[in-house]
């Protein structure tokens, strides 16, 4: 396949990681958890099988994580792509209300509407709900996508369309643990 001029041109453009939920000062919390996938290993390409609408099947993969801290009343996992050639991130998956009792989330279960009790989806890139799998521009070089998963001492409580400022606003002051996963994708 050809060189796409527009993803060689940007190749050195990224929002960066420290542009991250993650790196968000009223996030810090230890990181006394795991998350892992049985997709794919931290650091490692994410399967074609996840890729983004119009290019693939958009399908999640499973997450599975470890104990959260016992005094967890909600866990909020939030992906993004720190490398798309824009100021901030592009955001892939915003879903509240994640019970502390659960330590899985299926195949597929960051769908919209949820199949899973109590999961909520924030509006994400271009206003999309739940799963928005990679898309990064070819020949930009591969992109990092961050599943951040965070154990809150409290529930939100926001509207049936909040957005990312929103999650992050009430999350701040309130993150007790967290974990992380990173894969990768790249079009060439």
């Amino acid at each position: 396949m050809p060189v796409n001029p527009i993803g060689h041109a940007l190749r050195n453009r990224h929002a960066g990681h420290d542009t991250l939920v993650w790196a968000n000062a009223d996030l810090q919390a230890p990181e006394n958890f795991s998350l892992t996938s049985s997709a794919f290993v931290h650091g490692a390409p994410i399967p074609e099988h996840h890729r983004g609408k119009l290019f693939g099947e958009n399908i999640s993969p499973a997450l599975t994580w470890t104990a959260p801290p016992a005094e967890t009343a909600e866990l909020v996992l939030i992906v993004q792509d720190p490398d798309v050639p824009l100021g901030k991130p592009a955001t892939h998956a915003l879903t509240l209300g994640i019970a502390p009792t659960l330590d899985a989330i299926p195949e597929n279960g960051l769908t919209h509407p949820s199949q899973i009790p109590g999961l909520r989806h924030g509006k994400g890139p271009l206003g999309r709900r739940g799963w928005a799998g990679p898309k990064p521009p070819r020949s930009h070089g591969p992109h990092s996508y961050v599943f951040q998963l965070f154990a809150l001492d409290r529930q939100l409580d926001l509207p049936e369309k909040f957005t990312l400022n929103d999650a992050v606003s009430a999350m701040a002051g309130h993150v007790i643990g967290r974990a992380r996963l990173d894969g990768t994708y790249e079009i060439r």
